[in-house]
């Protein structure tokens, strides 16, 4: 049969190592400790993997009070602040942390920059649950800026005296106008001395990127829930390039509408998305008609390890990708 449309599927795509350590914690939790464990807020921003949790016996709450004392309670990779630690200690629960590295960088950064007197700038998402966790790191002495407006209204106490961090699902496209912005108004301001930006955000983008240019893709498809940041994102990355972009949870998701004959439909996966949907939704499109064929822009070799309390005995540091 002929082919009705070409399928591009790009690496790097889906989960990150970050978010694979935080499944896995949540995995081997449920193995180690006695049930139920619970989980502060959702443990990456994924309808799927959350669901899939849920179904092996998971509790997923918004607040601490809502965890039973003396319980086991895992904090998810968007990370908590001090207070949320000073709570669990007060109810005598058994943390694990599946904060992600990336971001315990950054609440290194800020505590450090508030201990040397500095005011903290966070460039980020408000509301986002990363944001919140790191603006709880000093909220007296931090500021949250979205666009390059707010740089314009920033009132501060002492200008020469500041250091900006990152959300780090954001790319460097999304932070340039606001960082250079902030350094305009602000020329002695202080900032990391490597971006703060998670690598696989920024790979995802460039992969999106290279789609539209290098492949000409009519059409992107990205496997990732509404509440993801960066799935988001390489839904606008697309648009903004001409490709007509859409975000879906899973296959069935997919409107045959989107696609017409003879297109170059591109695939990828926002960094907490899990690659078996991602291969539901290549089966999907070949059965409508499509013939695949694979892209890589990037190689990716990134692991972090476990918490020691989780680590099998006599085992490598890190667990591996679950997806039921």
């Amino acid at each position: 049969m002929t082919p009705r449309f070409e399928i591009f599927l790009v690496s790097p795509r889906g989960f990150c190592a970050g978010v694979e350590r935080a499944v896995d914690i949540v995995y081997l939790a449920l193995d180690q400790y006695p049930p139920p464990i619970y989980v502060r807020k959702e443990i990456v921003h994924n309808q799927a993997v959350v669901q899939r949790l849920r179904d092996r016996g998971v509790v997923f709450v918004e607040t601490l009070d809502q965890v039973p004392s003396g319980s086991t309670c895992i904090f998810s990779a968007h990370g908590v602040s001090p207070a949320v630690w000073d709570a669990a200690r007060e109810r005598d629960l058994t943390i694990i942390d599946a904060t992600c590295p990336l971001v315990t960088k950054v609440h290194l950064e800020v505590r450090r920059s508030v201990k040397q007197g500095r005011t903290v700038i966070l460039i980020g998402h408000d509301g986002h649950d990363e944001v919140e966790g790191t603006l709880g790191q000093s909220p007296d002495r931090m500021l949250l800026v979205e666009n390059v407006e707010q740089v314009t209204a920033l009132e501060v106490d002492d200008p020469d005296n500041l250091y900006y961090v990152t959300q780090t699902t954001l790319s460097v496209d999304e932070t340039k106008g606001i960082i250079d912005a902030l350094r305009r108004r602000f020329p002695n301001i202080h900032g990391p001395k490597k971006d703060d930006i998670c690598y696989a955000t920024q790979n995802r983008q460039d992969a999106v990127k290279s789609l539209v240019s290098d492949d000409n893709i009519d059409v992107l498809l990205v496997v990732g829930s509404q509440n993801s940041s960066n799935s988001v994102r390489l839904v606008e990355t697309a648009n903004e390039r001409g490709a007509a972009g859409y975000l879906i949870d899973r296959a069935t998701d997919i409107d045959a509408a989107w696609i017409a004959d003879g297109q170059r439909v591109g695939l990828t996966a926002g960094a907490s998305a899990p690659e078996d949907l991602v291969q539901d939704v290549v089966r999907h499109l070949q059965h409508l008609g499509g013939e695949l064929r694979t892209r890589e822009v990037a190689r990716e070799d990134v692991t972090f390890p476990l918490p020691p309390e989780l680590r099998p005995a006599g085992s490598g540091t890190k667990g591996s990708e679950r997806t039921s």
